[in-house]
């Protein structure tokens, strides 16, 4: 059982529902944060509040925890270093007012509405705020694939969809024809990976490709 589970199964917090296989794409991701006094997160959907304990007692005391929510009552979870904001995720001023007040952060986590419209424009506003060597993690995809998400099979508008173009975006480099439209993505991501009901962006700032050789004979 790792740290996290731990915490989950073992240790006092309000109510949190999370799918069991996300605890090992949260250790392969975000373990490295764990320490940092200046670490900064952000998390879309709070709930009940459970998920804001979690992490609170992952990653230690130092950290910014902010959640956002469309409940006011969530406001209520406020304390210390641990903020609320009270929003919709599909309202771009309201997530440009999070850009304005933060600035940054190191692990943003889209856990809210799932609809397709909110996971695009909750991405599209908030992906450059992620620091190199940050993280973006997207849940509970699997309504891109459900028809009272706005999601459907192959359907055009889904969030997979959207994340599946990410992958031609990931090889700008060698895609001439392309490039410009593509943006900087390229050039700050150094991978996306996909699993079961999630998607996850690694924000890095990547230099030209360069070949290179070695060994006897080069």
């Amino acid at each position: 059982m790792s740290d996290l589970e731990d915490i989950f199964y073992n240790r006092p917090h309000r109510v949190c529902q999370k799918w069991e296989h996300y605890f090992r794409v949260y250790e392969k991701f975000l373990a490295k944060f764990r320490g940092r006094s200046d670490f900064r997160m952000l998390e879309i959907g709070v709930s009940q509040g459970g998920s804001l304990d979690m992490w609170r007692q992952y990653f230690g005391p130092s950290m910014l925890l902010v959640g956002v929510d469309i409940d006011p009552r969530c406001k209520g979870y406020e304390q210390g270093k641990t903020l609320v904001r009270i929003g919709s995720q599909d309202n771009r001023d309201f997530l440009r007012s999070l850009v304005s007040e933060f600035q940054t952060f190191d692990v943003i986590i889209d856990d809210g509405g799932h609809t397709m419209e909110q996971q695009i424009v909750t991405f599209e506003e908030l992906y450059d705020t992620v620091r190199p060597g940050g993280i973006f993690l997207t849940e509970d995809v699997h309504t891109s694939y459900h028809e009272p998400f706005q999601g459907g099979y192959r359907r055009e508008g889904t969030f997979m969809e959207f994340a599946k173009q990410k992958l031609d975006e990931l090889n700008g480099f060698h895609i001439d024809a392309h490039r410009d439209a593509f943006g900087g993505f390229f050039r700050s991501t150094f991978g996306v990976s996909f699993f079961d009901s999630m998607v996850v962006f690694e924000k890095e700032v990547v230099p030209s490709p360069r070949g290179v050789e070695a060994g006897k004979g080069a």
